[in-house]
């Protein structure tokens, strides 16, 4: 059975613990509690290279989402952008299989 990325994501919104945005994802990456990050195709360079950079050195996987920043907030059900999804805990969802 296939892992839907959006009915996954909808999930972890409402069972799971995460941040939203690049200043909490990286404090998450550097003090070790990020379990996966979710960035968006669109997010600007400089902060997709710094976030891939402490996602590899802390061993986080990561999954970049096919669509804007725009698309990545309306998915988690949010009425604005959001360029990175940081995953705490996924709580009953299975998001962290995409990767």
């Amino acid at each position: 059975m296939s892992v839907s990325f959006e009915r996954e994501l909808r999930n972890l919104i409402k069972t799971g613990k995460y941040y939203l945005g690049v200043k909490q994802a990286m404090k998450a990456l550097k003090l070790g509690k990020a379990k996966m990050l979710i960035v968006a195709e669109n997010t600007p360079p400089e902060y997709k290279r710094r976030l891939l950079y402490y996602a590899k050195l802390s061993g986080t996987p990561v999954y970049i989402y096919r669509g804007t920043s725009i698309a990545l907030g309306l998915a988690a059900g949010k009425p604005f952008r959001v360029s990175v999804i940081t995953v705490l805990d996924e709580g009953q969802s299975r998001i962290t299989e995409l990767v």
